[in-house]
């Protein structure tokens, strides 16, 4: 394995419970030639007392640079020579015989230095031989070079992984009661493979003890399990809940607020997204050092720029169709063609890819197999930050007050002096650029192309109509619950049938309370 290999180059103090040793030729001579159960048993005795002259010789023997001269190893390094023991020249005749390493030799040598890497005080190397062993078959023999690496180790997630690697080594011993300890372990071990060694040691166990050890500890694994994916559905669901309730929050402000049918409101947030994709262009080519935080230079771009598609859409067609939904139905959707159009003509019919930053890649690991991306943790909470400035903008600031006023009686906030035309272009805006905003969050969960919008239209409206036309808490309620419920049937009926059931909930409930979860009040209900 290169990258392991490469590592163990790089090793420059390696301790051994504070004793020094040699390696003796005679060592490295059986860990070299003989069949293959004495090379093996010879390379784990070396390891029980190994220094850096073991580690260099056994790396010698995993790049395939030791030879034979005259039945002694020697390891040749750019056709020169040198003893393994010693490291002094030693002259190498063209006959000499190469040290042939099979299959299993080869495993016994990366295990052998994947478990020398554990006493690295670099906590990487020791991350990436915990990797190697886990892809490795452990017994006994291996025991005390864990042993010794438990006793140093102070990473959390290390040690976790460590302890199960006893364990798998302690379930291959010929010992019983050693064999029920490690089942024990196993079964408070969060590693998401628990499950899978103790159900292949079962197969092949004779022991009624041991078995019933196993046995109970499987269980115990299978219990944690299926927490894990209880959580991890409802995880999912809240996720998608967020996304929705970012694509609504736009939706619920031109739809729930004006009554505009807005079908283009998908590409609004397509146009998002591909302001973050141009943005993240600039970054690469100009600002490579600062990388990491172009998605931050992404948010106002991505908001502006559909802010600013919005306002054009408003002035140029729907201002001459309010109170026509169903001509604003058409011709929004007419203008979402040209829009996915445009973007064809300008960035091809393919999908984009746009990146995470470092601090959004990765995720937090628990119960074994429930995982959190850290992704999707930041777009929730970007969600409910975006809902926050939201409701403060419709109920504590001018602008609001004005959205406001003109949605429950237009004559009379005219009559007032409020600009009604001027209002109804910024409440558009508003709505266009949080569907800009959504579309930069998508961004980072998935791949950006002329279609994105479609996938989330149609969702976003049902979402809107649930919780109730104009209710921003209401949108709220509709869209966690939803993302949650349409994840809870996905494990039982499966996707299609999920959407089907989903749709006909919400069917059945309009039919039941037109006027959504929360009902509108004062004069725009009675209008």
């Amino acid at each position: 394995m290169p990258v392991i290999r490469n590592l163990v180059l790089s090793l420059a103090i390696f301790l051994i419970a504070g004793q020094a040793y040699s390696l003796s030729l005679a060592e490295a001579k059986a860990i070299a030639s003989g069949d293959n159960d004495a090379r093996v048993a010879a390379l784990q005795a070396a390891l029980a007392q190994a220094d850096d002259t073991t580690l260099h010789y056994l790396q010698a023997m995993a790049n395939d640079s030791v030879k034979l001269v005259a039945g002694k190893p020697v390891i040749v390094v750019d056709g020169q020579g040198k003893d393994p023991v010693s490291g002094a020249a030693v002259a190498v005749p063209a006959d000499a015989e190469d040290v042939v390493n099979n299959n299993r030799m080869r495993g016994e040598i990366d295990a052998a230095l994947a478990g020398l890497q554990l006493l690295s005080t670099e906590a990487a190397v020791r991350r990436e031989a915990v990797k190697t062993l886990q892809g490795q078959e452990l017994d006994d023999s291996k025991l005390s070079l864990l042993d010794k690496a438990l006793a140093q180790e102070k990473q959390t997630d290390i040690r976790a992984v460590l302890q199960q690697l006893r364990a798998v080594a302690l379930l291959g011993s010929r010992d019983a009661a050693l064999r029920i300890e490690a089942a024990q372990a196993l079964a408070d071990s969060t590693e998401s493979n628990a499950k899978s060694l103790l159900g292949e040691r079962l197969q092949t166990e004779t022991d009624p003890a041991v078995k019933a050890a196993l046995n109970k500890s499987l269980a115990a694994v299978n219990a944690r399990l299926a927490w894990g994916d209880k959580l991890g559905a409802l995880f999912t669901g809240l996720s998608l809940g967020s996304i929705l309730l970012l694509v609504a929050l736009g939706l619920a402000i031109t739809y729930g607020l004006m009554g505009v049918i807005n079908m283009a409101h998908g590409e609004l947030m397509m146009i998002g997204a591909y302001a973050t994709y141009v943005v993240q262009g600039l970054f690469q080519k100009y600002l490579p050092s600062a990388f990491d935080w172009y998605l931050l230079a992404a948010l106002p771009v991505a908001f502006m720029a559909s802010a600013l598609v919005g306002a054009v859409l408003e002035r140029s067609v729907l201002r001459f169709l309010y109170g026509r939904p169903l001509e604003t139905l058409l011709a929004t959707w007419g203008i979402s063609l040209v829009l996915m159009q445009l973007v064809r003509s300008v960035f091809g019919a393919q999908n984009v890819g746009v990146e995470n930053p470092s601090w959004m890649s990765g995720g937090i690991t628990f119960l074994g197999n429930l995982s959190l991306p850290y992704n999707r943790l930041i777009i929730m909470a970007f969600a409910f930050a975006v809902l926050a400035a939201v409701a403060l903008l419709i109920s504590k600031t001018r602008l609001g007050l004005f959205v406001r006023g003109v949605t429950q009686n237009r004559p009379i906030a005219a009559c007032m002096g409020v600009n009604t035309a001027r209002v109804d272009t910024y409440a558009f805006a508003l709505g266009s650029g949080i569907a800009g905003l959504a579309g930069c969050a998508l961004s980072q969960v998935g791949n950006v192309g002329p279609d994105l919008g479609q996938g989330y239209i149609v969702d976003s409206f049902m979402v809107v109509v649930l919780g109730g036309v104009g209710q921003l808490a209401g949108t709220v309620y509709a869209a966690m619950g939803l993302g949650i419920l349409g994840k809870l049937l996905e494990g039982f009926a499966g996707a299609v049938l999920a959407k089907i059931a989903v749709l006909v909930f919400i069917i059945v409930f309009i039919q039941k309370r037109p006027q959504g979860i929360f009902a509108m009040k004062g004069r725009s209900a009675e209008a």
